[in-house]
């Protein structure tokens, strides 16, 4: 890799981030697809065999994490995962955020049993939690704020929900918060004290704002489960509004890194760089870029200028640089008289050339590719070069267990693609 290009970012030291005690949270985030779950997963192995107690939060809904971990299934509950080298005092454990049990256990954690049992029947609740915008990241928050609560982990790796804008995870708790305060549930319980047809004209306007999922609940029935699911949540709507602040300003602490994730094309980059920004505007702490699936040559020496004019040699006549220095045509006429065999030899040739062709052209896509990705990468740090970057190398296959997260660990510590 080119020293100059380095020099243009800080390295991101990934291993000194996971010793460090006061490092308690790390939020893995970034635009879809470009591996936040196998990064967050490789994150944990890595800090668990190091040493630390660990517990990684996944909203993927992918499930990739489990297969890569060997947990049959993952769930709301964290579970130890096995393979791990504890040696130095370190465990892992996994989870996979349900919103709606999320949600659930919130009700049953701050009510009593028969008004819990109330609100969870309700079909106004029951659409809210499973289908309301914002509500996986919200109760992405809520998990990390009980997770943080219990002190049975010293680190906690989360991956945010995939999304289309990376601002969701910051910004849906806040507007689910804003809901659940009781201010927009007033305006829903208008239209039962307003009644008759202008009740049902102005619940309209507010059901507007709802998801596709409420939507089909339009109807004589609507208010008396609005009026129903109010009277049973009064007491506990300040409560979310509370916690989502205090997990808010728990990002904002000095024990969380925030790294985002991004690949090297420019959509992505774009949505990091955007990230980047908004991530400063909060006053979050950002610990640095993780660059996924880097392509990298071993034979970077050979330009793809010159392995395309060494190919187009090759299928032109065999012109090739001899001993001398000079060029020439290989196994002429003359030559292969004077062996005795000149076809069959002049078909072996053929044959090896023509694979080497190929090889050529590849290579010389491979160093197109590169160069590409190198522009993108620069163009990045050219606006950010205050954040460190870490590049990890794209690997031939899918990450399926524990020693592929190793592998992707030690990529993620060196900082620069094997082969660089």
């Amino acid at each position: 890799m080119d020293a100059a290009r380095m020099d243009a970012a800080p390295r991101l030291p990934v291993d000194r981030l996971l010793d460090d005690p006061g490092t308690r949270i790390i939020v893995c985030c970034g635009a879809g697809g470009v591996g936040k779950t196998t990064t967050a997963a490789a994150l944990g192995v890595r800090a668990a065999e190091r040493g630390r107690k660990v517990v990684v939060l996944t909203i993927d809904p992918a499930r990739r994490l489990a297969q890569s971990m060997g947990i049959d299934s993952l769930d709301n509950t964290p579970r130890r995962v096995k393979g791990v080298d504890g040696a130095d005092g370190g465990e892992l454990h996994a989870m996979m955020l349900d919103m709606k049990r999320t949600f659930d256990e919130i009700v049953e954690g701050h009510a009593d049993s028969e008004r819990a049992e109330a609100i969870l029947a309700n079909p106004f609740y029951q659409s809210l939690s499973a289908g309301f915008a914002g509500t996986q990241e919200y109760m992405a928050m809520e998990k990390l704020g009980q997770l943080r609560a219990r002190e049975d982990w010293d680190l906690i790796v989360v991956d945010t929900p995939p999304s289309r804008s990376a601002l969701d995870f910051l910004d849906a708790p806040k507007r689910l918060g804003s809901f659940l305060d009781g201010k927009f549930i007033r305006v829903l319980m208008a239209p039962a004290k307003v009644g008759g047809r202008a009740g049902m004209k102005f619940l309209n306007v507010g059901m507007s704002l709802m998801t596709g999922t409420l939507s089909k609940l339009m109807g004589a029935s609507l208010l008396k489960d609005v009026q129903t699911f109010v009277a049973a949540m009064d007491t506990m709507f300040g409560g979310f509004r509370t916690r989502a602040d205090a997990t808010f300003r728990l990002l904002q602490a000095p024990g969380t890194a925030f790294l985002v994730v991004a690949a090297p094309e420019p959509d992505a980059l774009r949505e990091a760089a955007y990230f980047v920004e908004r991530l400063a505007a909060e006053k979050m702490p950002l610990a640095g870029l993780v660059l996924n699936r880097v392509h990298v040559s071993g034979a970077d020496q050979l330009s793809a200028e010159r392995a395309l004019a060494a190919a187009e040699n090759l299928e032109e006549g065999g012109i090739v640089d001899q001993e001398s220095g000079n060029a020439g045509l290989r196994d002429s006429a003359a030559e292969a008289d004077a062996t005795g065999a000149g076809a069959a030899e002049s078909g072996a040739d053929a044959d090896v050339d023509e694979i080497t062709a190929g090889l050529l052209r590849l290579h010389a896509e491979r160093m197109q590719v590169i160069a590409r990705e190198q522009r993108t990468r620069d163009r990045f740090t050219s606006l950010h070069p205050e954040v460190a970057v870490a590049e990890v190398a794209a690997l031939p296959g899918d990450v399926h267990d524990l020693a592929g997260l190793r592998a992707i660990g030690e990529r993620l510590a060196a900082g620069v693609p094997a082969g660089a």
